[in-house]
């Protein structure tokens, strides 16, 4: 913890800034990518909206590991360390994400659309954090 600490007070701001940015453009494409396998999965192969979602989520994620490791967080981490916690960082956000629209919509009655924008926009930063902290950093070994 004092090393996430540590890396955070040292941290050039206008560098995160930037890390940022790229981050959400990858987001982006990665999404967009999510929705055309869905909608290819669903309207050329006919099958199920739930399985078409599955199949573009796992598409998706495989862009966004990619293009995050390379262009955003530009990092060297061995592929097996940074696999194992994006994944790990990806199922703490599905975690968040499940239980911020279980308060958003189950307990406080908002409407799904918003509630998910919401959330998303939450669980966004923890992803961000997560990543950018862990998921591609390397320590190189003495």
């Amino acid at each position: 913890m004092k090393r996430v600490i540590r890396k955070v007070r040292e941290a050039d701001h206008r560098e995160v800034g930037a890390t940022f940015g790229r981050f959400l453009v990858v987001g982006g494409i990665s999404t967009s990518v999510h929705y055309l396998v869905l909608a290819a999965v669903v309207e050329l192969l006919g099958r199920s909206a739930v399985f078409g979602s599955g199949v573009g989520f796992a598409v998706g994620a495989v862009v966004s590991y990619l293009l995050n490791r390379r262009h955003t967080f530009r990092s060297d981490a061995p592929h097996a360390q940074a696999v194992f916690r994006f994944v790990l960082v990806l199922a703490v956000g599905l975690g968040l994400n499940l239980l911020l629209m279980q308060v958003f919509t189950a307990r406080w009655g908002w409407p799904y659309l918003l509630a998910q924008m919401l959330t998303t926009g939450l669980v966004l930063f923890w992803h961000f954090a997560g990543h950018a902290l862990w998921s591609f950093t390397h320590r190189k070994p003495l």
